[in-house]
This record gives structure tokens, C-alpha cells and sequence, in this order.
């Protein structure tokens, strides 16, 4: 399930998205609410590794499956920018791509 690029890459891509929602959603308020920001001082460094191997993954997959870099590769590096486009990412372009790679010959 996980053995090709593009399954991996959707993993991280799960990985990093869930990780903003636990920071925005839960480190952040606990830090300015109730001055608590242990939470973020564990969850951000993991946040950040996971943005930075999404990038790097985003670039070999690219590479890899010889992306365009004007149609696919900016699409899918920008989702890690924005908020949770991670999800809209995956559903809207590694997705299908795993579906189509996955289809018999």
C-alpha cells in the first residue's frame, strides 16, 4: 500500500497536514489560553520536519515521475504552504494519480 513514491508522499503529506491541525487546533490555544507551551514546543519542531520532508519528497516525486514543474510540482509544493492543502493535494492530485498508477495495463 505504502511501496510506491507518490504512497509515500500522500503519507507525509497526511502526516504534515495533521500535525498544523494539532498546533493550530489544540499547542496554540493551550499556550495562549492557559500558558501551557510545552505542547508546542514538542509538536512544532515535528511540524517543521514534516514540512521540510514533504518539500524534499515533493521534489523527488517530481523528478522521479517527471512532473512539470508549471503544472504539477508548484500545485502540490504550494499545499504545504497554505493551510491544510496538504488534504486538498492529495485528494485532488495524488489520488488519482496513485488510482491511475495502480490500474491494470
Amino acid at each position: 500500500m505504502f511501496g510506491s513514491p507518490i504512497s509515500r508522499l500522500r503519507l507525509l503529506g497526511l502526516f504534515e497536514g495533521m500535525s498544523l491541525l494539532l498546533l493550530i487546533g489544540v499547542a496554540v490555544p493551550l499556550k495562549y489560553f492557559y500558558g501551557n507551551p510545552a505542547f508546542v514546543r514538542m509538536l512544532g519542531p515535528v511540524h517543521g520536519l514534516l514540512f521540510l520532508l514533504f518539500v524534499l519528497n515533493t521534489l523527488r516525486v517530481g523528478v522521479e515521475y517527471h512532473w512539470r514543474f508549471a503544472t504539477t510540482t508548484w500545485k502540490v509544493l504550494l499545499a504545504c504552504v497554505v493551510p491544510f492543502g496538504t488534504f486538498y493535494v492529495d485528494y485532488k492530485i495524488l489520488a488519482p494519480m496513485q488510482r491511475k498508477e495502480q490500474e491494470p495495463l
